[in-house]
């Protein structure tokens, strides 16, 4: 018999989760059992010993992976994050969440993730290109346009991605623009990709009010984790008139019930490198998952809400920015309350969506404007949206399973069109 301690640490370990919501929707669809331990499995897992000389001469060596899931329907597409507690069971759970994420958007990408077990803050700047370069070179064998193409992530963005992609075309001979998404515009990236998994949410957030008949124009928003992702979506929520009530980061919090000034509070953060001390909100002391609000956004990292915490939660909408925030058990609950989770692999998708528009873009050397990237984004994102939704309808299961069945679904038709090679 498993004690109470066993059991709230599988809960809190993001692959037993990921492994959780796949053997749900797999058993709903009735995947055979050798295909079904097929399509589970990443294809492809490495761990590389990294050894980077120090600003002050000393040589350390840290630990960097990239998994890959899955190549059936394209190359592997996923992050690349920089933090102190990145496991390898962490970034096969995150590995597997982008097969099902390009899948039920409907993308021709594989899955997979990356990162390195590393405090970015605690580094210089120069450490941390070294770092990143040496990371690239050591697993140039794996990257390329046409087989794994990383992006940003936790603790990384355009600079980080022009080095790999600098250091892929250094050893390559030639500039390989597509090799990496998320760089700067000027050095081959998409507009619109900046703001991309906050506008998509975005668009996910309206067509859940639609479907719930909730109405957006005055809704009260809750933002857990105020960087790229959360910060944009409250920005562009609050422009379609809803209230950003209470947003924290990982060093504190504001809430005002009568809704923040979220401009303010993006400079505010912007210049202070925190959400906390903003003049136009009082200090946020309780937990935000647990805030008074219409739709949660908790857009920080996995684990935030769990079966401890699940009877707390106040909102309507569970709108996950972040991967894996919501524990397995957690979800079941949600569900049990009622509560209309718009799962990661769904909301999040925006992100990976415009990446592709980059990688398609690069490819062609045909660069798009603003309007038109945002245009298309809508297109792929409120389909998605109902394609689940009807899935959800259909089985009478809630959005994640009903995403899962979907993603499964797409990836299982293409192994079974193409065989599996003797």
């Amino acid at each position: 018999m498993q004690s109470e301690g066993t059991n709230i640490q599988k809960e809190l370990n993001p692959l037993a989760n990921a492994e959780s919501q796949f053997e749900e929707a797999a058993r709903l669809l009735s995947l055979d059992a050798g295909l079904r331990e097929l399509i589970k499995r990443p294809r492809r897992v490495t761990v590389a010993s990294l050894p980077v000389v120090m600003d002050d001469g000393r040589l350390r060596v840290f630990t960097g992976y990239r998994v890959q899931h899955s190549i059936a329907r394209g190359p592997a597409k996923g992050g690349f994050r920089l933090h102190p507690d990145v496991t390898l069971e962490e970034v096969e759970a995150l590995a597997a969440w982008m097969t099902w994420k390009c899948a039920v958007v409907d993308i021709p990408f594989g899955g997979a993730s990356g990162g390195i077990a590393v405090d970015p803050e605690k580094i210089s700047r120069g450490e941390l290109e070294r770092l990143t370069r040496r990371y690239t070179a050591d697993l140039s064998d794996l990257f390329g346009p046409d087989t794994d193409v990383p992006g940003p992530d936790v603790n990384t963005n355009e600079q980080v991605m022009a080095w790999m992609q600098d250091t892929y075309s250094t050893y390559a001979r030639r500039t390989v623009m597509g090799v990496v998404t998320g760089k700067p515009v000027i050095a081959g990236g998409s507009r619109g990709r900046h703001e991309a998994t906050g506008r998509g949410m975005l668009f996910c957030v309206r067509e859940a009010c639609k479907h719930l008949g909730i109405p957006l124009a005055g809704a009260r928003v809750a933002v857990q984790g105020f960087g790229n992702v959360g910060s944009i979506a409250a920005q562009l929520l609050a422009k379609d008139g809803a209230k950003i009530v209470a947003a924290t980061d990982v060093k504190g919090g504001a809430h005002n019930p009568e809704g923040l000034d979220v401009e303010r509070a993006v400079d505010h953060a912007k210049s202070t490198g925190s959400i906390a001390g903003f003049p136009g909100g009082r200090p946020l002391t309780d937990p935000v998952i647990e805030y008074d609000c219409d739709i949660l956004i908790p857009a920080a990292l996995e684990n935030v809400v769990t079966q401890a915490n699940a009877d707390r939660v106040r909102a309507k909408i569970v709108a996950e920015g972040a991967n894996g925030p919501t524990t397995h058990e957690a979800d079941l609950r949600l569900t049990e309350r009622r509560v209309f989770v718009i799962p990661d692999i769904l909301a999040n998708s925006g992100g990976v969506t415009v990446s592709y528009f980059e990688w398609v873009q690069n490819n062609m050397g045909f660069y798009w404007s603003e309007a038109e990237v945002n245009q298309r984004l809508e297109q792929y994102m409120v389909r998605a949206f109902q394609d689940v939704l009807r899935i959800s309808l259909e089985y009478g299961v809630n959005m994640r399973v009903a995403a899962f069945m979907l993603g499964i679904k797409r990836v299982v038709d293409v192994i079974q069109l193409r065989g599996v090679h003797a």
